[in-house]
């Protein structure tokens, strides 16, 4: 029994699985679920930063066409996106979803039907996008999913800020953690997306997602089973501070993780009003980070066209 495959099958044939899903509930009666350790009773209908009960908000779910190649291939990911989230970014594109909680909130069984549709439609696996603050409610449903006879890998699709307890319930359970790199340095994690101490948690998470899975696996045909990818958004000016970012990546990773450094950056929400982040980048900021990237020895992974970015200034 322990070569089942994905991975939480084999915690679901020895019973873990169902026990993970009662510790991480018990979470939420003094909610530690995500580094911002609100400590209310979600159990008991109280609302902490995310403003979510101990139901989740599902905004969407469906076969999705648009992320990295290795998980969208020809079926699609499985995407199921939640409402909320325990970061305020104020250059959010998904910010309907996720400072307005767009959505409606369902059982855990209801997500777990989500799961086994999008298993049915071909999707090659779940992808779990905006979890952080909802992970007892994500393992509960893979639990439900699982017994009923889910087969395919679960996707973490995270911004990068999570909770090392609640990374450690997942161990087993996630296949591919798909987290965001956002900030070298905690000020522009303050001032952007209001949190003071996003680079700490995040590089916590990172080491322990690498721990868990290492180096991304695919299959024969190119399709994600297993392992970390990492995001990188390039912001204008630098505020991402992308060397710094990489250059972690490299030294204290390994230059063998798989990276998907992320050109599509536009100003969205609170950053059309906010000088220093209302632009796109442009060719020559993600030429820059082109460059650190291949200085680095990061050779695996993913990097974008850049034909609709904006022109540089020398060109304008």
């Amino acid at each position: 029994m322990g070569n089942l495959w994905p991975s939480y099958r084999n915690l679901l044939a020895t019973g873990e699985l169902r026990r993970r899903a009662r510790r991480a509930r018990e979470m939420l009666a003094a909610c530690h679920v995500c580094p911002r350790n609100c400590g209310v009773n979600r159990l008991a209908g109280e609302l902490g930063f995310c403003v979510t009960t101990h139901r989740a908000i599902v905004a969407s779910y469906n076969d999705h066409h648009g992320e990295e190649p290795c998980l969208t291939g020809t079926g699609g990911a499985g995407n199921i996106f939640f409402g909320s989230c325990n970061l305020r970014c104020a250059y959010c594109q998904n910010f309907p979803l996720s400072h307005y909680r767009i959505g409606k909130e369902v059982t855990n069984d209801r997500i777990a039907g989500m799961m086994l549709e999008l298993e049915r439609r071909g999707c090659h696996n779940i992808n779990f996008v905006t979890p952080s603050h909802v992970v007892p409610q994500v393992i509960e449903a893979v639990t439900v999913a699982a017994e009923a006879g889910l087969q395919i890998p679960i996707v973490y699709n995270s911004s990068g800020y999570d909770s090392l307890e609640s990374l450690k319930l997942l161990d087993g359970i996630v296949d591919i953690y798909l987290p965001d790199m956002k900030y070298a340095r905690n000020e522009e994690g303050q001032r952007f997306s209001k949190v003071v101490d996003y680079v700490n948690h995040n590089r916590a998470a990172v080491r322990e997602m690498w721990r868990q899975t290492g180096e991304l696996e695919l299959d024969e045909k190119g399709i994600a089973r297993r392992g970390l990818m990492i995001r990188h958004l390039v912001l204008p000016n630098d505020l991402a501070g992308t060397r710094e970012v990489l250059r972690f990546i490299a030294a204290e990773i390994s230059p063998n993780v798989t990276l998907s450094l992320m050109n599509q950056y536009f100003p969205a929400h609170k950053a059309l009003k906010m000088p220093e982040l209302n632009r796109k980048i442009t060719v020559q900021e993600y030429d820059v980070a082109v460059e650190q990237l291949s200085g680095l020895g990061l050779e695996r992974g993913y990097v974008q066209e850049t034909d609709y970015l904006a022109p540089c200034p020398q060109d304008v």
